[in-house]
């Protein structure tokens, strides 16, 4: 994966806030202009409060302006792939083709296409 975002998300689910579930997972994201915005997961322990660390890199990126993702990686120690609701808030702000990579401690990694893993996301042209 280019730029070094294997190694950025990693670094950043160090910095994940997770003592409920101890998971620790790291994002991030690559924008269509080459800007880099991290993330990491934080809990709440009225859970419905928690982000996961790739809407909190995408919210990183939308509020300083950068509304075209380009790529995305998220590192876990097992490699978990994006949950449903993070895979919806990428639609908002990617292409279908965007490149989702998800890796773990192993370094084994699985890319695969937004499309692939949201099948029939609902999308701002369904507002329109």
């Amino acid at each position: 994966m280019d730029n070094g975002l294997r190694e950025k998300a990693k670094e950043a689910s160090t910095k994940a806030y997770s003592p409920y579930s101890k998971a620790k997972v790291g994002s991030a994201v690559e924008t269509s202009d080459g800007k880099i915005f991290l993330g990491c997961n934080v809990e709440n322990a009225s859970y419905g409060g928690t982000v996961c660390a790739e809407r909190v890199a995408i919210w990183k990126a939308v509020s300083e302006g950068h509304k075209k993702i380009k790529k995305v990686y998220v590192y876990t120690h097992d490699g978990w792939p994006p949950c449903g609701m993070c895979l919806q808030v990428m639609a908002e702000f990617a292409d279908d083709v965007l490149e989702v990579t998800f890796g773990d401690h192993t370094g084994k990694e699985t890319t695969k296409k937004l499309k692939e893993l949201l099948t029939h996301a609902f999308t701002p042209e369904h507002m329109e």
